[in-house]
């Protein structure tokens, strides 16, 4: 349920400077994306037009001087999603302009456990997205104000222990 009369579509319609994303799941498969997991799995290549209309959506932003960045917390070994999502749609996502990070808890404590998965726009409005336990998709909570600092906090500590996508990846990446 939604604690505000905006939604998620409205914050990204309406952000101004930032959009970032904790990402904390290990699998997303039930939230979108289901064919191309499947063909991912089955060793086909990725289609030319996979993720064009966030892409598109991404250029659109970044054109415009906005900032669309992510931090993902994971351990390693990666599960097969987690291949899938930074193989194919991480790198495919860059190409819009979208920056990654990695905060890789395999052998260091997770500082964030308790931080949900969310979207926080402008440093201002913080909005959860909600998965049940096989990873589908339930919507978002868009959350009040007074709430914004935590999510603050969750951004600066993720950032702060994370490294760049690309770095990552060329050491840990499948």
């Amino acid at each position: 349920m939604t604690t505000s009369s905006r939604n998620l579509g409205d914050l990204f319609d309406t952000f101004q400077h930032e959009a970032f994303r904790l990402e904390t799941l290990d699998d997303y498969s039930r939230s979108g994306n289901v064919d191309a997991f499947h063909a991912f799995l089955a060793g086909e290549p990725q289609p030319d037009d996979y993720n064009a209309g966030w892409v598109e959506e991404l250029r659109s932003h970044t054109g415009d001087g906005k900032r669309v960045y992510r931090v993902h917390i994971l351990r390693r070994p990666l599960t097969d999603y987690l291949r899938f999502e930074l193989g194919w749609g991480y790198r495919k996502n860059m190409t819009g302009g979208e920056e990654f990070f990695i905060l890789d808890t395999t052998e260091r404590p997770n500082l964030l456990e308790q931080a949900p998965d969310f979207w926080l726009f402008d440093s201002a409005s913080p909005a959860v997205m909600n998965y049940d336990e096989s990873g589908a998709y339930l919507g978002a909570d868009v959350l009040p104000p007074e709430r914004t600092a935590e999510f603050v906090r969750y951004r600066d500590t993720a950032l702060s222990q994370a490294e760049p996508f690309t770095e990552w990846w060329a050491e840990y990446g499948a």
